[in-house]
């Protein structure tokens, strides 16, 4: 079999890898993307809606989550936003500020996709799609490749394989059993940005409703994590920017075999003491009203019939007959709703996991191993993940730039 002999291979040509086969031949170095599926970034084209939000402006420690949550950001200080936007400005992508979310000006996330496969021509970077990684082995050279029906060597060998989230798109995690077959620890892979599935029956009568929230997480009844948004009840559980930010959170609680459970607060914007008074109110102004029609306006329907049931509360009784403590439990359901979290949605529902390789073993400046010189590990395969808002792909940015940046710097090679 012939053999390709690179200066740099990267498994996987997704956001990161592609990020850093450019990286690294834009330094000089001859540079192989091996791919499995039929064409390199299709996750790319799922981002942000199909509009692909690039990054965001607001980076902050805690938008970046993992064992070690920190690491991200000491790689971020060689490769953070305002080098992001021109790396992509410089490309022909005119970015387009959303309230701090990064956008291109097209909101099309193939443009994206597409000015970063001519980059990598431009640049004779070698891809191959369609191949499968059989094998991988240490050589004096550096590594030996056995993917498809080829023999592939380099000097390098970067690691952009991905996850387990979106095995549609690629991500497989097949890149783990890489990382494990060179003696690095994986941090189990769960689910992150994913939705929440509830123990209770009612959600059935819930689906398609939409409403602002705040859900807070409990993990063996100590708080575990908050957020704010617009909430998504579905016919099986919670779901919504809020649900996806604390799902991490969830799923790690529930792989651990712990109690996992939500509080919604449904009217955040009014305290529980102001809400009983608001009832009683409006029981006062319209006393003819029955139960679910004293409701009507404040949530919506079916909403209101789940809520005056879990508080004991006949949908018709009259309003002017309801005791004090009634009143006050309703208004208790309205700002501590309890949802019992039986599981997340799998992996193909995710939009990235939690977990990964961990990053005690990889050097927080090149992201070079340091189990096996030369091996160098970038994206989603590292334990790293971000929330909502651009912070997976900025990961993506900053992880692909350094890993190739450092693995074809001429002490690397």
């Amino acid at each position: 079999m012939a053999k390709d002999i690179h200066d740099i291979v990267v498994i996987g040509g997704g956001a990161s890898g592609l990020m850093a086969g450019i990286t690294a031949a834009r330094n000089g170095s001859r540079v192989t993307i091996l791919e499995h599926k039929d064409r390199i970034g299709k996750k790319i084209l799922s981002t942000g809606n199909g509009k692909c939000n690039l990054t965001n402006l607001d980076q902050k420690p805690e938008h970046y989550r993992g064992e070690h949550p920190e690491f991200a950001m000491n790689l971020l200080k060689q490769f953070g936003v305002t080098e992001t936007l021109e790396f992509f400005k410089g490309l022909g992508i005119f970015p387009k500020n959303k309230n701090g979310y990064i956008y291109p000006n097209s909101e099309q996330a193939a443009s994206v996709l597409d000015v970063l496969r001519m980059e990598a021509e431009h640049l004779k970077i070698k891809i191959i799609c369609e191949t499968e990684i059989k094998g991988i082995k240490k050589t004096g050279a550096g590594f030996c490749i056995q993917a498809g029906t080829g023999s592939y060597e380099c000097r390098r060998l970067i690691v952009a394989a991905g996850s387990k989230a979106a095995p549609v798109t690629g991500s497989d995690g097949s890149g783990y059993k890489i990382a494990a077959d060179f003696g690095h620890r994986i941090i189990t892979p769960v689910p992150a940005l994913v939705q929440l599935r509830a123990k209770e029956d009612f959600f059935k009568s819930l689906a398609g409703i939409r409403t602002e929230a705040a859900i807070t997480l409990f993990i063996n009844g100590s708080k575990a994590a908050w957020e704010t948004g617009e909430l998504q009840l579905t016919d099986y559980g919670i779901s919504g920017i809020p649900v996806f930010q604390i799902s991490r959170f969830a799923a790690r609680g529930l792989e651990s075999g712990c109690r996992v459970s939500t509080e919604i607060d449904f009217m955040p914007e009014v305290n529980e003491h102001d809400l009983t008074d608001m009832l009683f109110a409006r029981i006062c102004n319209c006393p003819y009203k029955d139960a679910e029609e004293m409701m009507n306006g404040l949530l919506n329907k079916k909403l209101n019939a789940v809520l005056l049931r879990q508080a004991g509360i006949p949908l018709h009784a009259p309003s002017d007959s309801l005791k004090k403590d009634e009143v006050r439990k309703l208004a208790e359901k309205m700002k501590k709703f309890t949802v019992t979290i039986k599981e997340t949605n799998p992996f193909a529902n995710a939009q990235i996991c939690a977990g990964g390789v961990d990053t005690t073993e990889l050097d927080d400046e090149t992201l070079e191993s340091k189990l096996v010189k030369g091996l160098y590990f970038s994206g989603e395969i590292i334990d790293i993940d971000g929330t909502c808002g651009g912070y997976n792909l900025q990961w993506a940015w900053t992880s692909g730039y350094v890993a190739g940046m450092s693995s074809s710097s001429k002490r690397a090679l």
